[in-house]
């Protein structure tokens, strides 16, 4: 094991509006198919999840929205920097998720894109929306615990 190697995942970009626009039901850690100009642009952190969302798709999980900028030395092999990309998750947790979006109508966030082991990662929550006044007992309840 080298010096530079860390010993756990390396966080690259995070979602903050998430845990505030939605409640979080569960999460759960999914791999990224992604070009070869992808993963060095994650690397360098430029990386954005602001209107990122998951969708199910022919029994498929796709992460839609999320931002990769092109690398700089990418050249003609460059990547498109909104394309659709494939989740890697297993059947069984492809079928729950299914389920739960279909029948429960939860929603599909990622939290965070992070490397663990030198594959990108990104952690999907089950979540629900908030409305308004959910929004503003957090507000509160946060001010009262400060």
């Amino acid at each position: 094991m080298s010096a530079s190697t860390s010993a756990g995942p390396r966080t690259i970009a995070v979602n903050r509006r998430a845990r505030h626009e939605f409640t979080i039901e569960e999460t759960i850690d999914a791999g990224l198919v992604l070009t070869g100009t992808e993963i060095k642009s994650i690397r360098a952190g430029k990386v954005s999840l602001a209107e990122a969302f998951g969708t199910v798709r022919r029994g498929e999980v796709w992460l839609e929205g999320m931002t990769i900028a092109q690398y700089e030395s990418g050249g003609y092999v460059n990547h498109e920097p909104r394309r659709s990309r494939k989740l890697l998750l297993q059947a069984r947790e492809i079928r729950r998720l299914i389920g739960s979006v279909e029948q429960k109508g939860l929603t599909l966030i990622p939290l965070d894109v992070h490397l663990a082991r030198g594959r990108a990662k990104v952690t999907l929550a089950l979540a629900r929306g908030k409305k308004e006044h959910d929004k503003r007992e957090d507000l509160k309840r946060r001010i009262a615990d400060r």
